[in-house]
């Protein structure tokens, strides 16, 4: 099969995927091996290949927001049939057994797996996957469908562990695919939205989404005298984001970090930022509870992801254009997409 994979970790300009023929994945017991129609492009693959995730093996084939089709079941699958159309999300496996499985918070198991890091992922034209952790999809377009499997679950925990009160003020500290989700859902469960991003594109992006207020971020001054928000949610993956959610946050708000790797925080001045019972709280990868929940809500809500669709080939400048924030909302990649040049352009929707 054709896959993207990386030949070395180096900063995304240094082209570290490259196009290989890789032998189609078996199933094991209890899997699912599935023809990948679409993979979401996701931060957290930007920092697998650029070495900030730690033992990052050659060849790894990133790619933790898969939709595609069931198409050979190991022994002993259950809930699928050929033809079904699945998600693959980050979370491929956790052993079941130890203090955190077994107390609802698997996302926390020491040996779990992830897709698109520890085991091979998305960026090709099949994956293979856990039938208990793979989650069903609705039919049509499968582009948008794409970047709900992270940007949106992990969006979605973010938003439940900053806990906002009813109808109280939820803040977003960079606006990329994920924020662009959460917002959408925080609006129709219906809490104020303030979008904060340097970028005019985001900001216009998050007006046409219904944003309730859209800023440009804060500086280095003094805590907000207005106090203005209840929670606020840090997706950039800089630590001097922390410090501007903080001064924007009121006595007693929550502020979660949805980042699996973060530039380290400046000193915070405890008096002027963090006293007065703020709290922060840092969110690892998400449970198969928080998939199923966030599917449901994203169904019943409408929720729709903004993607621009590139070819599997177009890997790496894919991952170039999100790290230089030229993404509006999230790219999504295609194994079928390939003309004469491997690269048909971009679609979006």
């Amino acid at each position: 099969m054709r896959a993207m994979s990386v030949v070395r970790t180096g900063p995304a300009e240094s082209t570290p995927l490259a196009l290989s023929d890789t032998p189609r994945p078996e199933p094991g017991p209890q899997e699912i091996v599935v023809r990948v129609e679409a993979c979401g492009v996701c931060r957290t693959d930007l920092h697998v290949v650029e070495g900030d995730l730690p033992h990052v093996a050659t060849g790894t084939i990133p790619g933790h927001e898969v939709v595609g089709r069931v198409e050979v079941l190991g022994r002993g699958v259950e809930r699928y049939r050929i033809g079904d159309r699945v998600g693959i999300p980050w979370l491929h496996r956790s052993c079941g057994r130890c203090r955190f499985c077994t107390t609802g918070r698997e996302n926390l198991c020491p040996t779990k797996e992830y897709t698109g890091y520890t085991v091979p992922g998305g960026y090709a034209e099949y994956a293979r996957a856990d039938e208990a952790f793979a989650v069903p999809l609705p039919e049509g377009d499968p582009a948008p469908l794409a970047p709900l499997l992270c940007a949106g679950i992990i969006g979605y925990r973010a938003l439940k562990v900053a806990a906002p009160p009813a109808g109280g003020r939820v803040g977003f500290f960079g606006f990329g695919a994920s924020a662009h989700l959460t917002l959408q859902l925080a609006a129709r469960l219906g809490f104020e939205t303030i979008v904060y991003s340097r970028s005019p594109t985001h900001r216009k992006l998050a007006e046409r989404l219904g944003a309730s207020e859209v800023l440009e971020p804060p500086g280095a001054g003094p805590t907000s005298p207005a106090g203005r928000l209840d929670s606020a949610l840090v997706f950039a993956p800089a630590g001097e984001v922390v410090l501007q959610a903080l001064g924007e946050l009121d006595r007693g708000g929550s502020l979660a970090i949805a980042a699996i790797h973060l530039s380290p925080i400046p000193p915070i001045d405890y008096d002027r930022r963090l006293f007065g019972e703020r709290r922060i709280q840092s969110v690892e990868a998400n449970t198969r509870a928080d998939a199923r929940e966030f599917l449901t809500l994203a169904h019943r809500f409408g929720l729709r992801a903004t993607t621009t669709t590139r070819s599997l080939e177009a890997a790496n400048e894919a991952l170039v254009d999100l790290k230089a924030g030229r993404i509006d909302g999230a790219v999504v990649l295609d194994p079928r997409a390939l003309g004469p040049t491997g690269h048909p352009g971009d679609r979006s929707g």
